[in-house]
């Protein structure tokens, strides 16, 4: 197993529109926001990948820097996340975390399992 790294900040209304959240629309692909599904972002071009890793300690040292850039204001804290994605990522369940922000602003940050239990996308590195 291995993980790929994905973020999107952006208007929180942007989020309501879920249409093109879901890999059946016609938008999905070429769409900026993040999907429904976790999983999903393995479905999205590989231009979307932030990192990719093979360790989790590589994993949890790219959340810790994004949460230092987008979570700033964060009421859980780094350390309950961090705790979270530890127990998480190694059994093969997904990271996300989302936060909002000043000014309607909303940031998704997410570390997803490859390959993933709960899709069957291909490995977006894979040619």
């Amino acid at each position: 197993m291995h993980w790929h790294a994905y973020l999107w900040t952006g208007s929180g209304e942007e989020r309501g529109y879920e249409a093109e959240r879901r890999t059946d629309s016609p938008d999905f692909a070429g769409s900026l926001l993040p999907p429904m599904r976790t999983g999903d972002w393995l479905a999205k071009p590989r231009s979307r990948i932030a990192a990719s890793f093979t360790e989790v300690d590589q994993a949890l040292e790219w959340l810790t820097a994004q949460h230092g850039i987008h979570f700033r204001d964060d009421p859980v804290g780094l350390e309950v996340r961090l705790e979270a994605a530890t127990q998480a990522l190694p059994h093969g369940v997904d990271v996300q975390w989302g936060e909002w922000l000043p000014g309607g602003r909303f940031a998704t940050v997410g570390v997803i399992c490859c390959p993933n239990r709960h899709v069957r996308h291909p490995c977006p590195r894979q040619p």
